[in-house]
Formats: structure tokens, sequence, C-alpha cells
């Protein structure tokens, strides 16, 4: 069934059924998903409840309190199943530890761990993925991996200087990549915090339309 079919089916189902939810983002949401009841959906969906819980949260949240009082939530693209990608990881064993920038003079200890490999919208990629020298001597990120990326939405639709996505390392070679989860650094809500610099090998020549979007002060 095409996208455009779906969409109008959900459209008019919404219409018939007058009295359903009436929370306008969640209305907004299911109308543009591919399906609404599945499990990857429902995955997403919550990953922006609770980021949106961690930033309304004085205690966790970057923003500053400006910002946080009237915050009602971040902005989202609509979730789409497209942007999760199974993606085969080439580990690099021998690659040397490096200095990352950052948006302050701080520098943070990396080693590449691995490229990733894998198909977006019909086109070949690849991404370098760190770990963090210092943050694997901590248990809970032992098998923590960091992929920083760029595309063509930055500046636009997304946050100038890229965003996130959280791994861990997988049992073997494959590795599921939901850009539906990518994220913005904390400094593109605050100055205040040191980011690293997404570097630019990590540019994809391709619009993510996927996961949190500029954030609009």
């Amino acid at each position: 069934m095409g996208r455009l079919v779906q969409i109008t089916i959900i459209v008019l189902y919404t219409l018939l059924m007058g009295c359903g939810d009436k929370k306008k983002y969640h209305d907004t949401v299911r109308a543009e998903i591919q399906d609404p009841g599945s499990e990857i959906i429902k995955e997403v969906l919550q990953f922006q409840q609770e980021l949106n819980e961690e930033y309304s949260n004085p205690e966790t949240s970057p923003l500053p309190d400006r910002y946080r009082k009237d915050f009602d939530g971040l902005e989202y693209f609509p979730p789409d199943t497209n942007y999760r990608v199974a993606a085969k990881l080439i580990k690099t064993p021998d690659a040397l530890p490096f200095m990352m920038p950052t948006t302050t003079d701080r520098e943070t200890k990396e080693v590449v761990y691995g490229i990733v490999h894998f198909t977006l919208e019909g086109e070949k990629h690849e991404l370098e993925v760190y770990q963090n020298q210092e943050q694997i001597l901590q248990e809970e990120f032992r098998d923590y991996l960091f992929l920083p990326f760029l595309d063509q939405t930055n500046g636009e639709e997304t946050y100038t200087g890229g965003r996130y996505i959280d791994l861990s390392i997988p049992a073997g070679d494959r590795i599921v990549i939901d850009f539906n989860k990518a994220y913005n650094p904390y400094c593109a809500y605050n100055k205040k915090y040191s980011c690293p610099i997404v570097p630019q090998v990590n540019m994809l020549d391709t619009k993510v339309r996927a996961g949190v979007k500029a954030f609009k002060k």
C-alpha cells in the first residue's frame, strides 16, 4: 500500500471517528507514520517521550530556565521505519586513540571502534563509530558506542553542528542504527556545555529527515 494511500485512509478514519484522541501532537504523528501499531514506532515514540521528560526536569535538562519554563516538548520528524537500518560493523582493532575537539577548549580521548556500512534510501553510506577511552573505565559505559553525524538538513531543519546517536556494542558484526533516535548535542540548547564536534568524515551526502529537529528559541 502506497504511503499517500495510507495517509489518506488514516485521515479519513480520523474524521469519521470524531470522538477520538484530541491530543494534537499524537494526531499529527499518527497521520504521517507508516505503521502506527508497529513495535518500532512505539519504541521511537517512547524515546521521544523520555527525552521530553528529561528536558522538562530542571535536574536533568540542558535548557536554561528561560526556555524550560515554557517548554512543552522538542520538535521531531515523524517516525519513519525507513530510517532504521541494519548496518554491517567492521571493527578497527588497530586504530590509535585520538583527541576529538569539542565546542570548548576541552578534548575527548576517542578511538575509532569500527566503521558501519549501510544503505539509506537506496544509497550506500558509511560512518565511523567511536569509543571514549575514559568512559570505558566505567561499568555503565563499557559497551557504549558514540555515533555523531552530519547531513544535508543541518543549518536548515536540524542543528547546524550535527546530531548524535547512542549505540551499544553488538554480539556480532550487525548493528541496528535508528536515525529516529538522533538527538542534538546539549550545546544546541545551552552554550555552557562542551560538546564533541562531529568529524567531517561522518558527513552524509543526503537529508536525514528523522530524529530531533533544530531547537527554536
